[in-house]
């Protein structure tokens, strides 16, 4: 098991946070849950870490908007720690309702916290969705997917607001800069705007994106997911297993 130690950021409401852990583990790492609020009262601090993961769920209910309660707090009240985390060249990753958080708080795309370059927007259907979804992977560099470029991942997909908008364009699609790691792809492997395959209308098939820095990663479907044999698919566990590996080189 690897020395390094995985903060797995969660708040009232998210309910992922265990089985990410739990996936990290299997990967051969070691995980530790850390409430948001024991980093606000002090109890712990985000340098304690390596690496960090806001998992999927539902935080705060997702009143305001979907991730953006927590992404206020992350802002205003634990931004030296976020900035000293980002400027460490720490792995962070967020899943769901994580990707979320890093698209309210300014750090994806644009890696500029309390500034928002992009948002997460309704599903185009209206309605949550739940189900299984292809991924094909960029060549883009990512330390959570190094390895796996063109590659086609499966893992399910849960969410009412996934549908992402580019405000550095006029049309909501990703700018030229914008790295897109992930895309939803049809039985085929090619990108795909047509549903279910793309759940919630994504442009450009948009599914997950990274940093300028290849450590930051935001992706809609759930990796802790597609982890266990019991699963239908174990994809999810080769981005753990990149993190794993990148936090055991010298």
């Amino acid at each position: 098991m690897s020395g390094a130690t995985t903060a797995i950021l969660y708040a009232p409401g998210t309910n992922c946070h265990e089985e990410t852990a739990a996936a990290i583990e299997l990967a051969g790492g070691r995980a530790e849950l850390v409430l948001l609020s024991d980093l606000l009262q002090g109890r712990t601090r985000l340098d304690r870490y390596q690496a960090a993961v806001i998992p999927g769920g539902f935080s705060y209910g997702d009143h305001l908007g979907a991730g953006r309660i927590f992404a206020t707090v992350l802002v205003a009240q634990l931004q030296d720690q976020l900035t000293d985390l980002l400027a460490a060249q720490k792995p962070l990753l967020g899943v769901c309702n994580g990707f979320q958080v890093l698209a309210e708080s300014g750090i994806l795309p644009g890696r500029t916290p309390g500034k928002r370059s992009m948002a997460l927007l309704e599903n185009q259907s209206a309605r949550f969705e739940d189900g299984k979804v292809r991924l094909v992977v960029s060549p883009e560099k990512c330390v959570w997917t190094e390895g796996l470029a063109a590659e086609i991942l499966e893992m399910p997909t849960a969410h009412g607001e996934g549908r992402p908008l580019f405000c550095s364009s006029d049309h909501g699609e990703p700018a030229s800069s914008t790295r897109v790691v992930f895309r939803y792809v049809d039985s085929e492997g090619q990108p795909t705007m047509r549903y279910p395959e793309n759940p919630n209308g994504a442009p450009e098939a948009v599914a997950g994106v990274t940093d300028e820095t290849g450590l930051v990663l935001g992706i809609m479907p759930h990796p802790e997911r597609a982890s266990l044999p019991a699963h239908y698919s174990q994809d999810g566990m080769r981005l753990f297993r990149n993190l794993v590996k990148w936090l055991r080189t010298p």
